[in-house]
């Protein structure tokens, strides 16, 4: 079969296109017939090797372990493992390629590729394989990070990086919660921002919102790049933080750990600091997640935006558009019969 191939961690210049054996599922496995995967940042990190602490978090040391990257997909069943009940050939699906937490090469950029059972669920059936595709990923950290719990209908909740993949779920996610959103992008991206349900826009080169004086339930910041002092002075006494940390792919966050020292140390400091609490590291159940996100895609309250959609062999020019920060939407690759 076709696929991208990393051989080694560093640019995406360096990925190429290749033939590998296709490969087979195992017993709680699905092997799928791709149609589309995601490009998103994630991805980046892995091919990058950056921040360098994800090498001894099961991608490997000195060479990713899985050499085909990816992790989001959609596509149709081919076949399945012995223990598998939920699918069967000729099913649409969705869903990650990996098990747990993500930073690791999950197979997606290929032809073929196989995924645990309880990471897919039947693809929405208004929805095209492309915005499928673009949903697993940034659609879980929104929603595990945002459940519904955590927004009560008529709270104001404001989304930093709203335009965002992992952002433009949140918004949406805290409209379908009956919240007041106030989304902060750039100015380029705040007419998307409005067309996914926001309240209010914040242009972040002319509005610092830290400095204003309306005050946010929730406060879900995409970019962490407010420090949580100049935040807590927007943030009403019984609100709730939630930083996510995108690390600008190596132009922010720590050279070898990323954001995961500022997130341990928001982590210590919430025994002292309610509006830190209710966070998990716990992984995700992600069978539940994605049939929530379903469902929402279903009844239409959750909007899937693709900027552009390459081909398979386009993939290292796919993401360098991603890392460029002027996609209007998610970033896809096509996968073709």
């Amino acid at each position: 079969m076709r696929a991208i191939l990393q051989k080694a961690y560093g640019s995406v210049d360096d990925l190429q296109l290749g033939e590998i054996a296709r490969p087979e599922p195992a017993e709680d496995e699905v092997l799928v017939r791709v149609r589309a995967a995601s490009v998103h940042p994630d991805v980046w990190h892995v091919i990058a090797g950056r921040p360098a602490v994800i090498r001894l978090m099961g991608s490997g040391v000195r060479r990713p372990h899985q050499q085909v990257p990816g992790t989001d997909l959609a596509g149709v069943v081919e076949s399945v493992g012995g223990a598998v009940t939920r699918f069967r050939p000729g099913d649409e699906v969705f869903g990650e390629t990996v098990r747990g937490f993500q930073w690791r090469n999950g197979g997606a950029f290929a032809e073929y590729a196989t995924a645990p059972e309880e990471a897919l669920w039947l693809k929405p059936s208004g929805a095209s394989f492309e915005e499928a595709a673009a949903v697993p990923t940034a659609g879980l950290i929104a929603l595990n990070n945002l459940p519904r719990r955590r927004v009560a209908p008529g709270s104001r909740v404001l989304v930093n990086g709203a335009a965002g993949g992992v952002g433009a779920f949140a918004l949406q996610l805290a409209k379908a919660y009956g919240a007041h959103v106030t989304g902060v992008d750039h100015a380029s991206k705040l007419h998307l921002v409005g067309s996914l349900g926001a309240d209010r826009v914040i242009d972040y080169r002319t509005e610092d919102f830290t400095r204003g004086s309306e005050r946010w339930d929730v406060i879900f910041d995409v970019p962490g790049n407010h420090s949580f002092r100049a935040i807590r002075r927007v943030l009403d006494a019984h609100g709730s933080y939630v930083l996510i940390g995108h690390d600008a792919f190596g132009a922010g966050g720590h050279r070898w750990l990323g954001s995961i020292p500022r997130l341990l140390g928001l982590v210590a400091r919430s025994a002292v600091t309610p509006q830190l609490r209710g966070g998990s590291f716990a992984a995700p159940d992600k069978r539940e997640l994605l049939g929530t996100l379903a469902r929402l895609m279903e009844d239409g309250q959750l909007r899937v935006v693709l900027d552009r959609v390459y081909s398979l062999g386009e993939a290292a020019e796919a993401i360098r558009h991603l890392m460029s920060g002027q996609p209007l939407g998610r970033v896809v690759l096509r996968i073709d019969d």
